[in-house]
């Protein structure tokens, strides 16, 4: 397909859904579903390569998901930890040069799970060739306040002028300052909060019926084939 495409995206923002409702499917427990849903984010990295598809951004994990129930949220820190720890080891990242961020409130997370991303970002930090920005404990709404917060800080501190405030200084105290082009939404037709600030231009692509752990290298390039032949104006 890849010859049929006149643009590809330089970015491309996930917001996975749909694990707990894709072990049920099958009959098992919920809880399993996000064993499914970690392989498919090993696969999707394949996919982008191959593409060359040099940024993505996976909606992970967000602030209302820690309010899940006590044994889920205990299974997903111990698969959190367990995944960080085999993606530092993991041969492909080093060999493609993969460099891993973690966009969010970082510090809502347990020590251990902490300490696995710290040493992943660390293993990686001067690869530069692919990125992959996980956004954990992260939500659209609490990126805007922490960034008003940063610059804030910086008038009281002396450091900026409420007059020099503008959409350059204001991206350079969010989360992430890279756009992306496209933003697939998995099993449900909302954003849910996923990068208000710099999705303004992407163009979006809902998949209310197909759940993450479902979604194949043909959906996806079925995804950037109507990115493809989209018109993007910009608002112009």
């Amino acid at each position: 397909m890849e010859k049929s495409l006149n643009r590809i995206p330089k970015h491309v923002g996930i917001i996975i859904d749909g694990n707990r409702r894709f072990a049920k499917r099958l009959m098992l427990k919920p809880l399993k579903g996000h064993e499914w849903g970690y392989k498919k984010i090993k696969e999707l990295f394949k996919w982008c390569k191959e593409y060359d598809i040099k940024e993505i951004t996976l909606y992970t994990f967000s602030i209302e998901n820690f309010d899940r129930p006590k044994e889920e949220f205990d299974y997903l820190m111990k698969l959190f930890e367990r995944a960080f720890k085999e993606t530092k080891k993991d041969r492909d990242i080093h060999e493609n040069k993969i460099r891993i961020n973690f966009i969010g409130r970082i510090s809502m997370f347990p020590k251990e799970v902490q300490d696995s991303m710290e040493e992943l970002a660390e293993a990686t930090k001067d690869y530069s060739d692919y990125i992959v920005n996980f956004a954990m404990a992260y939500g659209g709404r609490a990126e805007i306040i922490d960034a008003t917060k940063k610059i804030s800080q910086q008038i009281k501190d002396g450091k900026l002028k409420i007059e020099d405030i503008n959409e350059e200084v204001f991206k350079k105290n969010i989360y992430l300052e890279s756009e992306p082009d496209l933003i697939i939404r998995t099993s449900e037709s909302r954003l849910s909060g996923f990068l208000l600030w710099q999705g303004s231009y992407a163009e979006i692509i809902f998949l209310p019926n197909i759940l993450w752990p479902e979604f194949s290298k043909e959906h996806f390039e079925q995804c950037l084939q109507e990115y493809s032949n989209r018109d993007r104006r910009f608002g112009k």
